[in-house]
Parts: C-alpha cells; sequence; structure tokens
C-alpha cells in the first residue's frame, strides 16, 4: 500500500493542512494563515459551495456582551441538553462568534438592517457566506484543492502530519505533508438525501479513528428533521408556524411539541402519514420568510403549492450527527485531539460542550463551527511552528485501515452500493435509531460489526471508487460508535431516546467517551462539575 501512495501526482508541503472547506475549515485555514502559517485546504467538493451550510440560512448564536443576555444565552439549550454543556466553553464560544460575526462585517457581508436601522448578525445567507470565506481564504496565501476527497491521513512518532487523496475530477492523486492537520469535514447524515449533506459521511471520524484519536457524545447522533415528502431541504425552524394534521383533516395532537418530532415518527410508524401546513404564520412575517430561506419554498411553488394555506405530506430525513452533538473529542482550548498534531473543528467536533445531549439546525452549530475553526486554526498554526526543524525529517507512513490497489473499479462500486445501503437499514428506520433499545441496539451493532470485518477485507482503488468505499466504512464506523455509546447510556437525555429507559438518570450525567474500529469501546467520564451551572 505505501508504494502506491509514493507514486502520487501531485505532493504538496505545508505547514497546516484544512481537510473540508465549509465554515470550520475555512475559518481554521484563515486563522492559521494569519498566524503565519502555510495553509493547503482541500475540499471533497467545492469549497464556498458544499457541505451544509452553503445552500441555505443559518441562524448564529450570536449574542451582544451583556451579561443578562448572556446567561438567557447559556440557559437556552442547557435543561434541553441534559446539562452536559460547560459554561467555559460557552462563553469563549460566544465571545468567539461575537467577535467573528462583527469581523464578517467589517469584510463585506451584507448584513441586513433591523428595525432601527442596526445590522442584524445573528443568521447567515449560506451562499453569500461562503462565497465570502472562499475569497477571505484565497486572499489570506491559503491554497484551495477542491474536489480533492483524503483517503488517509500520515503519521509518524511527532503525530499526524499529512493526508493523501485523490483529485475526483481529473483522476490525480495527491499527498500533502504538514506540520498539522485540523479535520473539519463535518458530520454523518448517511447519504440521506437532506439538503448539502450528501458530503457529509463521516469520513473525518473515520480519519481520525485511524489515528489513534476518541470520541464523545455519540449516542447524541440521531436527529431527524421535518421535510416534505417531495424536498430535501431540512429547514424545521419554520414549523414552528406549523399546524399538522392526519389524512381525514383532523390535528395530530402534540405534533408542534418539542416533542413533536417523536409523535409525528409514531404516526408514520404506524402507516399514518401526517401532513403539515405553515398557517399559524402571521400574515405580515409571510413574504420575510420567503426573502429568508427562498430554497425552502422552491419545491412548493414547483408544484403550485401554497405552504400557507395547504396541507402538504411530511416525512422525517435523517441528519445523524450533523444535528446531533456527538464528534471527534477535543481535550483543550485549542480543539486538539488526543492525537499530536490533529485538531477538530466544526460538526467533526463533540459539541457537548456548548449545547450537551441537544441542538438544532444552525445557532449552536454555526457559532461552533466559526469559532472551534478558529481555535484550531490557531492551535495548529502554533503545533506545525513548534515542530522546528523535526518538520523536515518526516518519515510518513499511513494509519489508513484499508488496503489500495489499481484496478478493479466497477466490481467495487458494485460492492460498495450493497454496505452503503446495509448501514442505512441500521441507522435510517426511526425504531432502530430514533426509538432506541437494548435489544434493537444489540442487533443493529452484531450486524454492522460483521459489515465493518466485510469492508476491512475488501481491497479498494486510488480513485472515485475508493472515495466510495471510504465513505461506506466510514458510516459504518459512525454508526458502531452511535449505537456502542447508545447501549452504555441506559436512559434518556438530550436527543438521545431509550423506549426501555424512558426517564432521564441523574447518576448518568456524565460524559461517554468511545473509540476504536475492529474493537468499539466506552468509558464514562466526568463533567467538570464546576462549571454546569448556567
Amino acid at each position: 500500500m505505501a508504494k502506491v501512495l509514493e507514486d502520487n501526482d501531485l505532493g504538496l508541503i505545508a505547514d497546516v493542512l484544512v481537510i473540508g472547506g465549509g465554515p470550520a475549515g475555512t475559518w481554521a485555514a484563515l486563522t492559521a494563515a494569519t498566524n503565519g502559517s502555510k495553509v493547503i485546504l482541500v475540499d471533497k467538493g467545492y469549497c464556498g459551495t458544499s457541505g451544509a451550510t452553503a445552500p441555505s440560512g443559518t441562524g448564529v448564536w450570536y449574542v451582544k456582551p451583556d451579561e443578562k443576555l448572556r446567561e438567557e444565552a447559556r440557559a437556552s439549550r442547557y435543561l434541553l441538553g441534559g446539562k452536559l454543556a460547560e459554561v467555559p466553553w460557552m462563553n469563549r464560544v460566544l465571545d468567539r462568534t461575537y467577535e467573528n460575526m462583527n469581523k464578517l462585517g467589517s469584510l463585506g457581508y451584507p448584513f441586513p438592517k433591523d428595525d432601527i436601522g442596526d445590522p442584524y448578525k445573528r443568521g447567515l445567507q449560506g451562499p453569500e457566506y461562503m462565497k465570502l470565506m472562499r475569497k477571505l481564504v484565497q486572499k489570506a496565501g491559503v491554497r484551495i484543492l477542491d474536489h480533492s476527497p483524503v483517503l488517509e491521513l500520515l503519521a509518524d512518532e511527532h503525530g499526524v502530519g499529512g493526508a493523501t487523496g485523490v483529485r475526483t475530477q481529473s483522476g490525480q492523486t495527491w499527498t500533502v505533508r504538514a506540520g498539522a492537520v485540523v479535520i473539519a469535514t463535518g458530520g454523518c447524515a448517511f447519504l440521506s438525501k437532506a439538503l448539502g449533506t450528501n458530503v457529509l459521511t463521516g469520513d473525518g471520524y473515520l480519519l481520525a479513528a485511524e489515528a489513534g484519536a476518541d470520541f464523545s457524545g455519540m449516542e447524541f447522533s440521531n436527529a431527524y428533521a421535518i421535510c416534505p415528502t417531495f424536498s430535501s431541504v431540512t429547514k424545521t425552524a419554520y414549523y414552528r408556524y406549523a399546524s399538522f394534521y392526519h389524512e381525514d383533516g383532523s390535528i395530530v395532537e402534540g405534533a408542534g411539541s418539542q416533542r413533536g418530532r417523536s409523535i409525528i415518527a409514531r404516526n408514520l410508524l404506524q402507516g399514518r402519514q401526517v401532513y403539515a401546513s405553515l398557517d399559524q404564520a402571521p400574515e405580515e412575517i409571510r413574504p420575510l420568510l420567503r426573502v429568508n430561506q427562498t430554497n425552502f419554498f422552491l419545491p412548493f411553488d414547483r408544484l403550485g403549492i401554497d405552504p400557507f394555506k395547504d396541507k402538504f405530506p411530511v416525512t422525517l430525513r435523517l441528519e445523524g450527527t450533523v444535528r446531533g452533538t456527538g464528534g471527534i473529542r477535543i481535550v483543550d482550548e485549542q480543539c486538539s485531539t488526543i492525537v499530536p498534531g490533529l485538531y477538530a473543528a466544526g460538526d467533526a467536533a463533540t459539541r457537548e460542550l456548548i449545547c450537551g445531549g441537544f441542538t438544532g439546525g444552525g445557532s449552536h452549530n454555526a457559532a461552533w463551527a466559526m469559532s472551534s475553526g478558529s481555535f484550531a486554526g490557531e492551535g495548529a498554526a502554533k503545533f506545525a511552528k513548534d515542530l522546528g526543524d523535526k518538520a523536515d525529517n518526516r518519515t510518513l507512513k499511513s494509519v489508513s485501515t484499508t488496503t489500495f490497489t489499481k484496478s478493479g473499479s466497477g466490481q467495487i462500486l458494485s460492492k460498495t452500493g450493497e454496505a452503503i445501503q446495509a448501514v442505512q437499514e441500521e441507522v435510517m428506520p426511526y425504531d432502530r435509531n430514533l426509538f432506541r433499545t437494548q435489544k434493537g441496539l444489540e442487533g443493529s451493532i452484531n450486524r454492522l460489526d460483521g459489515l465493518w470485518n466485510d469492508l476491512r477485507e475488501r481491497v479498494t482503488t486510488l480513485d472515485i471508487a475508493g472515495v466510495r468505499h471510504r465513505e461506506a466504512a466510514a458510516m459504518t464506523a459512525t454508526a458502531r460508535l452511535m449505537y456502542n455509546t447508545a447501549r452504555e447510556r441506559t436512559e434518556t437525555r438530550g436527543m438521545h431516546k431509550r423506549e426501555d429507559f424512558p426517564e432521564t438518570d441523574a447518576a448518568q450525567g456524565y460524559r461517554l467517551i468511545s473509540g476504536g474500529l475492529d474493537q468499539v469501546w466506552t468509558k464514562k467520564a466526568e463533567v467538570n462539575k464546576e462549571a454546569v451551572t448556567p
């Protein structure tokens, strides 16, 4: 395998390699470059247009530095998240988000004006935001490799020191040697077709696990979003204005509450289609809703449906860890992992520190992306600088669990498609992932273990077939981490729901750390008890 990788077409050297071109990745790259590092950013898609943020608007956890407002902000998700958030981290993220949002305004982001003429900074339009971030990253001297997914990380005794991958449009393979690496690959939505998430297949989790990193909060990974059956747009916030109906026109009781998604899911499991109508939206704000989320309304307009008056069928689309809170565990304020030289940011990293076991779309996640990205960029730049002369004499080796060859794509792609379908059958059904039981979790774990062992034995290629194989392996690894931690948390807390343990157990107010690939392990870790009262 190593000889194949030595034959790569493109070889580059940098101080910092950033993997992922969404908000977390671009903030990491921009910050590292601003701190004097030579930075290369590689994106699975096209930086500025790929990922969950780019295609639509997002709220941002932006709060002015007023103590009363900050106290309310800290408390907003604390109980909902199962009391697992920590005040110092919430404060750091609120501070950095405030700073970065103001910086965006000074650098040209077109914030709209509020009623008194001040810039409204509690939201961002994804297309404008990510277009600006790409421009800023390039202006800072960062080299971007678009359509260049990573296949494996490289490491030595000093830690992670680069990566290899393939440029899917040209077929070139590439290697980047770097002093430090930031994983900002987003979460895992298991190819559920939610808008913007088809590049989010847990790739960074697999890479991190292979390098020896561990994870935190992977049981908080079963986020489902309300979505019209004919659309991929999962903007759940608009359903606060919705009434939900059965096919006969009667109201679905409780579907608009905090437990609403569970109620919708139970109806769908029983074969009872649920319908929605945004008929509670006040007339005066309906035009504003259209402006704020234009793409939400496109599928309705094409079908001649008025969502404010007509009833339309809805479903729940899996968003997994994209709107979950679990991810790679970070161990300090620079978003370092336990592996030297490896940093994690955005949805690839755990968000438990600021919202515990529950988050929504945007808001905390958007704030975490821009703040953790800049924290990780600072940390990675310093680590690379501190390597000094060691950086020039590193003997890097692959840490991948996958063996590569140079031919056989057709058969590989066919088998990979079967593997992806197999993992989806374990994570998408509501009665396996949303409503969890000991028996159900153990059955899924056994089947996923078999799938992982099968994937481990397969040989793949350094091309698009290899990328798809790695996606299947990443989704399988993610699901196994999810379900092994979910089996250990014998209670209902945050978004983690156990049908056989429906109550929250005060004795389980700890984090669950997990790791491993061939053998997944879990252990308990205490929350910082001095920092749990918001």
